[in-house]
């Protein structure tokens, strides 16, 4: 069985509309919504974790799976719009194989 190369992503609008994206491992939870032209994450910084414009949030039970949020991104997290307790950078979200059917929404300021 060939390596798996991508996996599967919902992102969740304030209105409740669903796109599901192919996301490609090794990539950013940004890549892919910018990539596939999901509404309210721009990722203006380019990824650098610098600028919030990538800010969703992460359903709780997929929290687990991903790497703790470092200094830099709590920072930058604070200035965000509507932070909450699942809010992250989808910038500093890497695509991993355990992350395949994540689901993800977008604050309604973002939009």
């Amino acid at each position: 069985m060939p390596p798996v190369s991508s996996i599967k992503v919902t992102f969740i609008q304030p209105g409740g509309t669903a796109q599901t994206v192919e996301a490609d491992i090794g990539k950013s939870l940004m890549q892919a919504a910018v990539t596939n032209f999901v509404t309210g994450i721009i990722g203006e910084c380019g990824g650098c974790c610098s600028c919030a414009t990538c800010h969703l949030y992460v359903d709780r039970p997929w929290l687990g799976k991903l790497l703790p949020i470092d200094p830099q991104e709590q920072g930058m997290l604070e200035g965000a719009i509507e932070p909450m307790a699942d809010s992250r950078l989808s910038c500093q979200v890497e695509i991993t194989a355990a992350l395949d059917g994540l689901t993800a929404r977008i604050p309604a300021g973002q939009v």
